[in-house]
């Protein structure tokens, strides 16, 4: 029979399952305590207390001893933001830097009580993201997306690897929706990408667009994926690619790059038939053929928005 606080302790590391429903609230495989809501328990006294302070307080049991800072950019979330800090439960503080939205995203973020929001104007992802970076009172930091689903499974990793960090960075893989199917070719099979890490040892490279955290130590992989809802329109889509070539036109500007024939007619026809044959993106169907079809286009925009900053056109 559990007699104390601390032996409970030790059979929660052993084995347990959280279930949110009301069917099911706590149950151990092994045979110290099954509670079921239309069960009776099998001890009485401190067990029915443990089970009652357990499950009043099974997120204390999880928390990290290491207190973690969560970190996003917003511009217009205001129907992702609620969900977003719902799914940051496991964090000490999350700081929010807006990029002026017009919607209701500030407001919103700002009645929760661990968030901070800063307003700072955008210039690129990684000015903003390391902006982000430099308000976090916390060495360790998780840096979502807020189109990113923030799962139980990966919240909980990431409160397990936090006691006890092997190193500076982690990826995590993440599975691409895109207008509401789930993409498992078109070149995404492997998306990798860093979003929990020390920030002593890691900031965003200076990338205007497709910015990527320079780590300067070991890194690792979690174990479970993160599905990424990117894009649930098209016109979000297109428009995302628009922003996304003129800024990646801006550094090719800045490296003196001038744009020739090759640029405008080998690049987007290489990029699409890559994507779409070779990466397989066919396997996809219909979506992996507009992903390989837009793709192209923006590569071609690409060096259009270049061609036009050498022009002074607007």
């Amino acid at each position: 029979m559990i007699t104390s606080i601390a032996t409970f302790r030790q059979v929660l590391k052993l084995s347990f399952q959280i279930f949110d429903g009301h069917h099911q609230i706590l149950s151990f495989p092994i045979n110290y305590i099954v509670i079921h809501q239309n069960r009776k328990p099998r001890h009485d006294g401190n067990l029915l207390f443990l089970n009652s302070y357990f499950c009043a307080n099974y997120k204390s049991f999880l928390e990290s001893p290491i207190k973690i800072s969560a970190l996003a950019i917003t511009l217009n979330e205001a129907h992702n933001i609620d969900r977003y800090i719902k799914s940051l439960w496991f964090v000490d503080e999350i700081i929010i830097v807006d990029s002026y939205s017009t919607d209701d995203t500030v407001a919103l973020a700002s009645k929760h009580e661990k968030v901070t929001v800063y307003q700072h104007k955008f210039e690129d992802f990684s000015t903003q993201r390391n902006f982000a970076i430099s308000k976090a009172k916390n060495e360790w930091v998780t840096f979502f997306d807020l189109d990113e689903e923030i799962t139980q499974a990966v919240a909980n990793e990431i409160l397990e690897i936090s006691k006890n960090p092997k190193s500076i960075a982690y990826f995590i893989k993440r599975d691409y929706h895109f207008m509401g199917k789930r993409i498992k070719y078109s070149g995404l099979q492997s998306d990798y990408i860093i979003r929990f890490f020390n920030k002593n040892h890691c900031t965003y490279n200076s990338n205007l667009v497709h910015e990527t955290i320079d780590a300067k130590g070991k890194t690792e992989k979690l174990i479970h994926s993160l599905p990424h809802h990117a894009y649930k329109t098209f016109d979000h889509f297109t428009g995302k690619f628009h922003q996304y070539s003129e800024l990646q036109a801006k550094m090719l500007y800045d490296k003196r790059m001038k744009p020739n024939l090759f640029h405008f007619l080998f690049r987007p026809c290489y990029r699409f038939w890559h994507q779409y044959l070779i990466q397989l993106g066919f396997l996809d169907g219909k979506e992996g053929f507009i992903l390989a079809y837009v793709s192209a286009f923006s590569v071609f925009k690409r060096y259009v928005n270049l061609w036009s900053l050498y022009r002074k056109i607007d």
